[in-house]
């Protein structure tokens, strides 16, 4: 039988460097807005990208987007949930603690650092916003479900489709004038740089979980369980 999911070890250092490097890239420009009182000294670009943004609206990349809109909060939350759902049914209990530790921190930390920069979002958004545009909360749900899926089935293939996804959602959300492009790299930093750190915790428990496993449901383990308690019985 062909197991889905694959993980991989990794060195500590692999996961702990990078996790921090990019939880840094996320504080380091948080601070810049709040100190910039709103405009940070990378303004410039933020102001670039959006007018370029501007230029790619058309019907159809409208559709797309609007798509991408529910998928990259309510969807991802919801995949994240199934997720988790589905690795206790397969009987990975340590890997949907993971997952589900990882997605509720993210979510957690983004809405805390919306409340704490207070950075108020592009004009003319064409979706409904909550307040507080650092980080983007879309980017950071969707960072975390596609990094724990990668993570967790651990083949190129999979890391290919993570990094399409999370860059498709950012160009999006500057696409829809929801977030500053800088807004967009603060949540994928932000998301990353948490999964990256709670997989160095996880990694070893979730390797030796998935090598035990049968494949089997946790209901066909129980019917087995039955059938041959009700042998032993004869």
């Amino acid at each position: 039988m062909i197991r889905v999911l694959h993980p991989r070890p990794q060195p500590g250092w692999q996961l702990v460097t990078p996790g921090v490097l990019l939880l840094c890239a996320f504080v380091v420009p948080g601070v810049m807005i709040m100190a910039g009182q709103g405009e940070p000294a990378f303004n410039r670009v933020d102001t670039g990208w959006q007018s370029y943004a501007f230029s790619l609206h058309s019907p159809f990349w409208d559709g797309v987007n609007v798509v991408l809109n529910w998928a990259g909060y309510a969807g991802m939350l919801f995949f994240h949930v199934v997720l988790a759902i589905s690795l206790l049914i397969w009987q990975r209990p340590m890997a949907a603690i993971f997952a589900a530790a990882s997605g509720i921190s993210v979510l957690a930390l983004t809405q805390l650092a919306k409340a704490v920069v207070g950075r108020e979002r592009p004009e003319g958004a064409k979706v409904l916003t909550d307040t507080g545009s650092y980080p983007s909360g879309h980017v950071s749900a969707t960072t975390a479900f596609l990094l724990v899926l990668a993570l967790l089935i651990g083949r190129w293939w999979m890391a290919l489709i993570a990094v399409i996804g999370m860059v498709a959602m950012m160009v999006s959300r500057t696409y829809l004038s929801a977030h500053w492009f800088s807004d967009v790299l603060g949540g994928a930093c932000l998301a990353a740089g948490i999964v990256l750190l709670m997989w160095w915790r996880f990694r070893d428990i979730c390797i030796k979980e998935n090598e035990l496993a049968d494949g089997r449901t946790i209901w066909a383990v129980k019917a087995s369980q039955r059938r041959q308690a009700a042998g032993q019985a004869k």
